[in-house]
């Protein structure tokens, strides 16, 4: 075994047995490195990524390819899902020098951390244009020893290029307005598929960033484009092969335009965001198609990716015994042995199921036809076809679970974990669900405990009993994301305090000089640029999480600081936003905060109150994306944690609600009707005694 053994990442372990003299990040490397004055081989992967896997079996576990990476590199290995941060200033290396980026990602570097070369999947033989992996260590070897004048320029250049200190595209405040937002949602809707869903062409990701911004442009301009092409994209991807039509849950992404084949990973943050989408598309429309998508994921997470201590695992594989998909796909035969004839019949017809299949020789499960359709054909009402599909499904799933399993990476990720009980969070109380309150509040209490050290810093990984690296910024964004919803549902206000002080270590640590934050704070370990990203990838940008939880403190705490930190995050993309909105959703979503302004509700009364409930139950009903809560269950005569509770009082000794902006509150009241009414006035400004002076 190499030096991974002793890491606690699955990824790095998969490669312990490698022959390859493997290291991981650390001054280990680079030390040995400058005293043999050799340069470093990075390779950066992660533990779903198949391509990663077919580098590794053709290269990494090839006697004679490790032969050489170990005598002329220092070869280190890297978890991009633990390092964001090296992961981020290397890939944009790569893309510099290539035009494009992906995993495996290669990089080779001078003894001081500075990138010279790179790229991504190399073959063990050359094939399709690419050269051999050989060639490809033989040549940077031999222009590593013979030209270093212009090793030494390449990385000088590029390491220029990844500075970040200063971002140099600030514009004005004033830019982030309605007609920006608006601009932004027509920039996404020109490249919707209406006839498949979705956005752009195949490879089609799912977007739930994006898609949040549609829906609450729905809300925010009454954009019916925008609802049909997010509630339209939602139905199609339920119904394809990118969801788990068994077991529940989605895959990563599709390889084709019409959501049938997927690669077959499952992230943990995919489904945190797209079950957060499912129960915000039911809160928007009453369609019960989301509300059953959603509990059928989050019901996926609690079985099968939740630890015994409460966290969240990340990931399982696309392979299972060295094929990818396997797991999950079916033969038509196998079906009707485990069904039945009648019952196989219905699976069949519903699953779009063929003798030959839909994917090298087998079927992935998908929805061809309408349910209604599929009932008629099959002589069932709907409900009938539901409750025989429900018991269907049963026997599919048992039957499943007998297969060989996907590899598992069940580290716990900070970042995830928090996006994951941001969701289920608000699912617990919009679904009125105890089960999803109880994971969320032991999840909660488990990062807290587990993965916050003295003075609220944050680590960003646990695996084993062990949690290291300092956490990102995404870490606390997210996390703070996470609290602040959970405090939404259970009213507990330690869930707040944890945010606000987790908030004030990121403005403390993390902030800018122009705006705007850094995505490591100033402990973190130096490296050869400080790391700043501002757009979106497959998790949402961490300054753009951070300017949501920002501005929703502000909400609560009329802090001007919240206000002003996210305001000056936000002005340094107006120019993105509206050229380039498809990479800047998470973003948008924060404009739209910042541009409609939150409707702040305060509620004084008993929780157990029938009354109090009827109106929690006001806010939830509906889709309200900028409408932050807080309860006291007794009068307050005084200062709270919680500003926005100050001073508010019963009347009459019933429940009363306060509806605000700004602290500005109309007239409290103390029915669901006049509550609903408050909130449905789309100017959200309060209402002035009669009388007053108008000006």
């Amino acid at each position: 075994m190499n030096r991974l053994q002793h890491e606690t990442s699955p990824y790095l372990l998969q490669h312990k047995d490698n022959p390859v003299d493997w290291f991981a990040w650390g001054e280990e490397a680079f030390e040995k490195a400058r005293q043999e004055d050799k340069p470093v081989l990075l390779s950066i992967g992660y533990s779903a990524c198949h391509w990663c896997h077919v580098m590794a079996h053709e290269s990494f576990e090839h006697e004679p390819t490790a032969s050489i990476m170990n005598a002329e590199f220092v070869n280190v290995k890297v978890d991009r899902e633990e390092r964001p941060d090296v992961d981020d200033i290397y890939m944009q290396s790569v893309q510099a020098l290539t035009g494009h980026g992906g995993w495996p990602m290669t990089v080779f570097l001078l003894p001081d951390g500075r990138p010279f070369y790179g790229g991504t999947y190399f073959p063990r033989e050359p094939r399709m244009g690419m050269p051999a992996f050989r060639q490809v260590l033989a040549g940077v070897a031999e222009a590593y020893r013979e030209r270093r004048d212009d090793v030494e320029k390449s990385a000088a250049a590029l390491t220029e290029s990844l500075d970040r200190d200063v971002l140099g595209i600030g514009g004005d405040a004033s830019a982030l307005n309605a007609d920006l937002l608006d601009a932004a949602a027509g920039g996404i809707l020109s490249s919707f598929d209406a006839d498949l869903g979705g956005f752009g062409r195949a490879p089609k990701f799912p977007q739930p960033m994006n898609l949040e911004f549609l829906l609450r442009s729905a809300v925010r301009a009454d954009n019916r484009d925008a609802l049909h092409a997010v509630t339209f994209t939602l139905k199609q991807m339920a119904r394809g092969g990118i969801y788990d039509q068994i077991g529940g849950g989605f895959h990563r992404y599709s390889v084709d335009a019409i959501w049938l084949v997927p690669h077959f990973e499952k992230m943990l943050y995919d489904n945190a965001q797209l079950s957060r989408v499912y129960l915000h598309a039911w809160q928007a429309t009453g369609d019960e198609f989301f509300r059953r998508i959603a509990i059928e994921i989050y019901d996926y997470i609690l079985r099968e990716m939740t630890s015994a201590e409460g966290g969240f695992y990340s990931t399982t594989d696309a392979d299972s015994e060295g094929e990818e998909g396997k797991f999950f796909v079916w033969y038509q035969e196998e079906l009707y042995d485990l069904l039945g004839d009648e019952d196989g019949d219905i699976a069949v017809e519903y699953w779009g199921v063929t003798p030959g299949g839909n994917f090298e020789g087998h079927n992935i499960l998908y929805v061809p036809n309408e349910d209604g359709v599929v009932a008629d054909r099959l002589d069932l009402t709907e409900d009938a076809l539901y409750a025989r599909l429900d018991a269907i499904k049963d026997k599919l799933y048992a039957a499943r679970t007998q297969r060989v399993h996907p590899g598992l990476d069940d580290k716990i990720l900070t970042s995830w974990n928090g996006m994951m009980l941001a969701s289920l969070a608000e699912a617990a109380r919009v679904l009125q669900r105890d089960d999803y309150r109880d994971a969320a509040v032991r999840c909660a209490e488990f990062l807290l405990r587990e993965l916050r050290t003295e003075g609220n810093r944050l680590l960003r990984t646990y695996k084993d009993g062990r949690a290291k690296i300092n956490g990102y910024l995404e870490d606390y964004a997210n996390l703070i994301d996470g609290l602040l919803e959970l405090y939404q549902t259970t009213f507990a206000e330690q869930w707040f305090t944890a945010a606000r002080d987790l908030c004030d270590y990121a403005l403390e640590h993390f902030a800018a000089e122009d705006g705007g934050f850094f995505d490591t704070s100033d402990e973190h370990e130096a490296l050869i640029v400080r790391p700043r990203n501002v757009q979106d990838n497959a998790t949402p940008s961490g300054n753009a999480m951070m300017a949501k939880q920002l501005l929703r403190l502000a909400a609560y705490t009329g802090d001007a600081r919240y206000d002003q930190a996210a305001e000056g995050t936000l002005r340094l993309l107006t120019e993105a936003l509206r050229q380039f909105p498809q990479a800047f959703g998470e973003s948008l979503n924060a404009a739209d905060m910042l541009v409609a302004g939150h409707q702040e509700v305060a509620i004084v009364g008993a929780q157990a109150d029938d009354t109090t409930q009827a109106l929690l139950h006001v806010v939830t009903e509906a889709y309200r994306p900028n409408v932050i809560t807080a309860l006291s269950e007794t009068n307050v005569d005084g200062e709270t944690t919680i500003p926005l509770l100050n001073y508010r009082m019963m009347r009459g000794g019933v429940p009363t609600v306060y509806v605000c902006r700004n602290f500005a509150c109309a007239m409290p009241v103390t029915t669901p009707d006049e509550m609903r009414r408050l909130l449905s006035d789309s100017s959200g400004e309060a209402t002035p005694p009669e009388g007053a002076l108008k000006l």
